[in-house]
């Protein structure tokens, strides 16, 4: 786009169309499922949980979250905004339904997002006191890097590209070369016990899957990234496939190694015996001390970029629920670089208070901070994904009498789909006490902020008159700052 158009779209308040390709969108929400945190922390959890069968349940959650994408991908040929979920609920099952799920949906990603900014101020503590001898408190990481973050979503998608680009390349690079040290010098023969059916008897399969679901929480950005893609009806489907088939293969791949290298017979005891330290310790075995010095920084890096992408997508939402008049109308200002600067201020500003309010209060980062946000986060988004597959289910019923949609894709994966989501709702809600790392009772009361984000969502659906997911609404100009707002 040339700087005239640049800034005729940025006066009708629109992001920046054809910035994005297929590989654009999947970085983001690649990078915000932080592929090396989650091998480090989240792997040594399921592998104590489950024993060998740890590839096989990432597989299982991949199947279940490409037969929702049948449905919701077809469905995105009628829908065009950064409301993600949102906007689908709205086409299927009304307003209301999708300001109370706005409502839920903002609950989510910021209960996520202040989760993994306190779990990542643990591991940035602990590695420079380790090797730099200096102990900056948690809180103080986490806030530093909220304000850096905020600032890149501020300047536009193409920014955030470049950094999350890098990033996100060293940490499958880094995991790769654990996998390959592994499999060439720590290997005599293949094990296949990782994807045996016994691991459904095991006692820990419920709560396992709800750890590997989170890995899959933001491949709803694919669609939310919509309105800056190049050619929506073919980059989004071709990102979301990729994206699914890559985090399947990525995590099957590299915890496949790891239990062979391990032995499949004592992986789950060495897990839980070190559940902080097993996947470093294995990189010094079969690598080399440097790539454990590697791992322990590329953690690190890996959460800053998947929180530069979740703030990226979040910005985006709250851009998109302002403009349809859900959120208030002033944050869905764009500046001249056509980023949605003050949804991504809002963002920031609203978690690091949550950040400094926890840690005032003495909250631990770890049992309460990280373990009762994500919780919470993983609870709403499957919920979520529940209610867009009734509205995906509803709105191509509707549609059954006057087109012809394809009944396989638009019924029956759809209706598949949500008996599979509520199936994963209910273990997620049976084995919450297992989510929250010894929180105790009180962490369980969070769970009503689902249904009173629903209700307050629905009163502000219900009491605005004009609610629209247009992706071009009319905006007038603003002072002299290069930002517009309706």
């Amino acid at each position: 786009m040339s700087a005239a158009e640049d800034r005729a779209a940025a006066d009708a308040g629109r992001l920046k169309a054809g910035s994005l390709g297929p590989i654009g969108v999947a970085f983001f929400v690649l990078a915000a499922a932080a592929p090396m945190a989650a091998f480090v922390g989240a792997g040594p959890v399921i592998f104590s949980l489950i024993g060998p069968g740890v590839p096989l349940v990432y597989l299982l959650v991949a199947a279940v979250v490409a037969i929702f994408a049948v449905g919701y991908l077809r469905m995105s040929r009628h829908v065009n905004s950064a409301a993600g979920f949102v906007a689908y609920i709205e086409r299927g099952l009304g307003a209301r339904s999708a300001g109370a799920t706005a409502g839920i949906v903002i609950l989510t990603y910021i209960a996520l997002q202040v989760g993994f900014w306190a779990q990542f101020g643990v591991f940035a503590n602990q590695l420079a006191a380790t090797y730099l001898g200096v102990d900056i408190p948690v809180w103080a990481w986490a806030l530093v890097f909220i304000a850096a973050t905020t600032v890149l979503a501020m300047r536009g998608v193409d920014m955030s590209l470049r950094v999350l680009g890098v990033i996100l390349s060293l940490e499958v690079l880094i995991v790769l070369v654990l996998v390959g040290g592994i499999l060439v010098g720590g290997v005599e023969s293949p094990s296949f016990e990782s994807f045996s059916p016994t691991v459904f008897a095991q006692p820990g399969m419920g709560v396992a899957i709800l750890f590997v679901a989170t890995c899959f929480t933001t491949f709803e950005a694919t669609t939310v990234f919509a309105e800056e893609a190049r050619n929506p009806r073919r980059t989004i489907p071709l990102a979301l496939y990729f994206v699914i088939g890559f985090i399947a293969l990525f995590y099957g791949i590299a915890t496949w190694a790891v239990s062979m290298a391990v032995g499949p017979d004592a992986v789950q005891q060495a897990a839980a015996d070190d559940l902080s330290g097993i996947m470093f310790a294995l990189a010094a075995e079969h690598v080399g001390p440097w790539l454990d010095l590697a791992m322990q920084v590329m953690v690190v890096t890996s959460f800053i970029a998947m929180l530069l992408g979740m703030s990226n997508m979040f910005a985006r939402y709250a851009f998109a629920l302002a403009r349809a008049r859900i959120l208030p109308t002033a944050l869905s200002a764009v500046t001249r670089r056509q980023a949605p600067a003050r949804a991504a201020l809002a963002n920031g500003v609203i978690v690091a208070a949550l950040i400094a309010v926890f840690f005032a209060l003495g909250a631990d980062p770890m049992v309460h901070v990280y373990a009762w946000s994500v919780a919470l986060g993983t609870v709403g988004f499957i919920l979520i994904m529940a209610v867009a597959s009734i509205s995906v289910l509803v709105f191509f019923a509707r549609r059954m009498r006057t087109h012809r949609d394809g009944l396989l894709a638009t019924i029956v994966a759809p209706a598949i789909a949500l008996v599979l989501v509520v199936v994963m709702l209910i273990f997620s809600i049976a084995n919450y006490d297992a989510l929250l790392l010894g929180g105790g009772e009180t962490a369980k009361w969070l769970l009503l902020g689902l249904p009173i984000a629903a209700a307050l969502g629905a009163i502000a659906a219900r009491r605005s008159r004009r609610i629209d997911f247009d992706t071009h609404p009319i905006h007038v100009q603003d002072s002299s700052e290069s930002i517009t707002k309706q």
